[in-house]
């Protein structure tokens, strides 16, 4: 990666509002040119801020924001030429679709035949053909939203902010749209960078996601690596579902309090006898309905509850005093045939080593 191939640099960024608190603490941080970032963290962890910061609408305590090399830190946000998407879109209601998208076209002193052609194709990109004269109150959330990104998108910025865009829209509405700003980020190859408390949303659409806690960045990987190499105990409870085993670090792994051994990856190299925790996501459990005296890493518990989750049965299982249920996905076509688990039923959970990852606490 070379300095041409980072678009946005945050070099030692601090930001605090009392003079006492960090929101954001010494923050460095690279934007790739044309990648499609996600700042992803619980309310409070400093991700909205960040991105106030890149907008020009927060400045920052200490240190300094470079755009394309050039320092950008006390540019105002209309000289920044940044495309910004808010969560309740910010539409003027009085004016049609058309004259929504215009609108920064209009600042811009763009002339009104450029206009049109500019946001013909803004609404052909979003499909919205054909709702030019409509006013934004005669759309649906899903449109709206739409609008907002073609209004975003008509000036052709070259980066395009996004704070938490989706969050007003139902379920079904939020994941097609996820899919669709996926497939134009493709085709536009602009630089995006999206704010979300919703590590699935994370997941889905990005190229690489950056994980807040307390001002920090806990992990900055692509979605992969995120998920299935989590660097610490946040990042590994905050991305995803795991179930969790307490005990202290053994020789190869994790020592359970009643004496039963797993074996596992000591990510932080938490010394032997350490209090730590093991976990582990649901899929990568393996349920075996019959005993299995002579593999390794493998638990007896009881099944508690089973979940139907359409495409496949969650099953919460006991796995004795002290440690909290074990969360196993399996998939129906797991199944093939055979009665599902039942509530009080024996099994053997299987624990690869591969993907039982231990946290010193």
């Amino acid at each position: 990666m070379t300095d041409h191939d980072v678009l946005v640099r945050f070099a030692g960024v601090q930001k605090t509002y009392d003079g006492e608190q960090l929101v954001v603490q010494q923050l460095d941080l690279d934007i790739h040119r044309g990648e499609f970032l996600s700042l992803l963290g619980p309310s409070g962890s400093g991700k909205t801020t960040t991105l106030m910061m890149l907008a020009g609408f927060e400045s920052p305590t200490a240190g300094e924001i470079f755009l394309g090399g050039a320092q950008i830190t006390g540019t105002p946000p209309h000289k920044r030429n940044f495309g910004m998407v808010f969560q309740n879109y910010a539409l003027f209601p009085h004016l049609t679709v058309g004259q929504n998208v215009a609108y920064p076209l209009t600042v811009r002193k763009v002339s009104k035949a450029d206009q049109a052609s500019r946001v013909q194709r803004a609404l052909d990109m979003v499909r919205l053909s054909g709702m030019a004269d409509r006013l934004p109150g005669q759309l649906s959330g899903g449109q709206q939203q739409r609008v907002a990104l073609a209004r975003a998108l008509v000036f052709e910025p070259q980066l395009v902010l996004m704070d938490e865009p989706l969050g007003a829209l139902d379920k079904q509405l939020r994941e097609h749209m996820q899919i669709e700003l996926k497939e134009l980020h493709k085709q536009l190859g602009v630089t995006f960078v999206y704010v979300t408390h919703d590590q699935g949303e994370a997941l889905t659409m990005s190229d690489r996601v950056a994980v807040f806690n307390d001002g920090v960045i806990q992990q900055l990987a692509p979605v992969e690596a995120l998920y299935e190499t989590p660097s610490n105990r946040f990042v590994a409870g905050f991305v995803g579902d795991s179930t969790v085993l307490k005990g202290k670090a053994g020789t190869a792994g994790i020592e359970l309090p009643d004496g039963r051994v797993l074996g596992g990856i000591n990510v932080n190299q938490a010394p032997a006898g350490a209090q730590v925790e093991a976990y582990i996501r649901p899929e990568r459990i393996v349920l075996h309905r019959q005993p299995l005296p002579a593999l390794a890493n493998v638990l007896a518990a009881r099944v508690a509850r089973v979940i139907y989750f359409g495409d496949h049965l969650r099953l919460l299982c006991d796995l004795g005093e002290g440690q909290a249920e074990a969360t196993v996905k399996l998939p129906l076509i797991a199944l093939d045939g055979l009665a599902s688990p039942q509530p009080g039923e024996a099994v053997h959970l299987e624990f690869p080593a591969a993907f039982t990852r231990i946290y010193g606490t």
